[in-house]
């Protein structure tokens, strides 16, 4: 391709310099031309004066000798008239050889002019030697055959003239003919490096379409194969992140059944050792009543945290009561940490126990981050169906914020995305600073109800 970028790039001056010089010769061509034919045109002019002065010679002696003959006036008009035509016609002939710079024929020129002056010169005295009434004399001038040798040599010196024009005028033809020639020359010359440039640009336009389409090929080819491996890499990272939540869901549910079976035991076992020991201290030492009074609020409180905590690792109520009672526990619990109205709007969903579990950690996660950031007075939850999807909204009435400008290392709202899209669903959020939050997460709907399957924390009743 460089190649014929670089042929194309020397070709181009090149034919930009011939077509040039090319122009140049026919632009010169033509006013060479145009010359010539004004040339022409002014010895076809000489032509037609010598012709003219040759035909008004012959009607001006025409018309004397008819005069002479008949005495009747009426035959010297014609004479008058071509003598006056006669003179005028010298002159333009004059100036036209002048102008066309015809040297070499001045002298025949000068001596056609003198020959003519002569024979009407001739013409005039014998009117006047005939208007005289000197007939004899009159006539012995027309007989002496000297008109006759003038209007001979009028009529060589006019003929000689007139071939001299005629070889002009034919080499003027040829050379003219000689520039047309040249100029059809031109003219092909330029369509010949017309077509070849058309030719070359139609080729190297086909050569770009070609490589233009397979790069776009190789493109699509390419593009094809990233789409491959972005959905492959995306898939092992929906499944790595299904396997981390199932993982972290799995270490949560052991360590809230530890928490039941072990911390839940202990604390159980060290609030009825406190209940019999009250009945053996209360007789013989009442003033550690108060202690043992504390110790069992102490115990109660450490009960009552344990099962906070257990709760939060993992609900019971969603195990044992299903999403929507869970759903409404949860926002009653946190209306009471987050002094906040809290409006609950939850209807039952087609949801695997997965996506349950999904939705109920969006709405956690969702209240925390209310709890902490949003100094919200008003919060809405609501979970319904929206044709194949479940949709799950969390509204709040907060300080809002600008989503783009989230750090990274903020992972709140990262998480939810991922639980969500781990699900094969989405999350999107929308939020203006003073203007509140919207979270709003779409999941597929399960294809028929079944029942839970979340392994059951045992109850924290202790």
């Amino acid at each position: 391709m460089n190649e014929r970028f670089k042929r194309s790039r020397f070709f181009l001056p090149v034919a930009i310099l011939v077509a040039g010089f090319m122009l140049a010769i026919s632009e010169s061509a033509y006013q060479g031309a145009r010359g010539e034919l004004t040339d022409l045109v002014s010895m076809g002019q000489a032509r037609l004066q010598l012709m003219s002065i040759v035909q008004r010679v012959t009607d001006a002696e025409t018309s004397q000798r008819g005069f002479i003959l008949t005495g009747h006036t009426e035959y010297l008009e014609p004479y008058r008239h071509a003598a006056s035509d006669t003179r005028r016609s010298l002159e333009m002939l004059r100036e036209t050889y002048g102008l066309l710079g015809h040297h070499d024929a001045e002298a025949m020129r000068s001596q056609l002019d003198h020959d003519v002056q002569e024979k009407l010169g001739e013409l005039a005295d014998v009117l006047v030697s005939y208007e005289r009434g000197d007939m004899e004399g009159t006539r012995a001038m027309i007989l002496t055959g000297f008109g006759r040798e003038q209007m001979e040599r009028i009529r060589r010196g006019a003929k000689a003239l007139y071939e001299l024009e005629n070889g002009k005028i034919n080499r003027g033809l040829g050379s003219v003919f000689d520039t047309l020639l040249l100029n059809r020359i031109g003219v092909s010359a330029l369509t010949a490096i017309s077509l070849l440039m058309l030719i070359m640009f139609l080729r190297q336009s086909r050569e770009l379409d070609r490589q233009r389409a397979a790069h776009a090929e190789a493109l699509k080819g390419e593009r094809d194969q990233l789409g491959i491996e972005v959905a492959r890499r995306t898939r092992e990272l929906t499944e790595l992140a299904r396997h981390l939540q199932t993982a972290r869901e799995d270490e949560r549910a052991r360590l809230a059944r530890d928490l039941h079976d072990e911390l839940g035991a202990t604390l159980t076992a060290a609030k009825l050792d406190v209940a019999r020991m009250r009945p053996k201290l209360q007789g013989a030492l009442p003033e550690l009543m108060e202690r043992l009074t504390h110790l069992t609020e102490t115990l109660n409180s450490a009960i009552a945290l344990k099962r906070r905590i257990i709760e939060d690792l993992r609900p019971s109520t969603l195990s044992n009561l299903g999403l929507g009672p869970a759903l409404e526990i949860l926002c009653r619990e946190s209306a009471a940490r987050l002094d906040a109205a809290i409006g609950a709007e939850i209807e039952a969903v087609r949801l695997s126990p997965d996506a349950q579990l999904t939705v109920f950690r969006v709405v956690q996660e969702a209240l925390t981050n209310i709890a902490k950031y949003a100094a919200a007075t008003r919060v809405t939850v609501r979970l319904c169906e929206d044709g194949e999807e479940a949709l799950l909204s969390i509204r709040d009435n907060g300080i809002g914020f600008d989503p783009a400008a989230v750090s990274n290392t903020r992972h709140g709202l990262v998480g939810m995305r991922f639980r969500v899209e781990a699900e094969r669903g989405r999350l999107t959020v929308q939020s203006a600073p003073g203007e509140g939050t919207l979270i709003c997460a779409r999941l597929p709907l399960a294809q028929a109800l079944v029942a839970p399957a979340i392994p059951a924390t045992p109850a924290a009743d202790a």
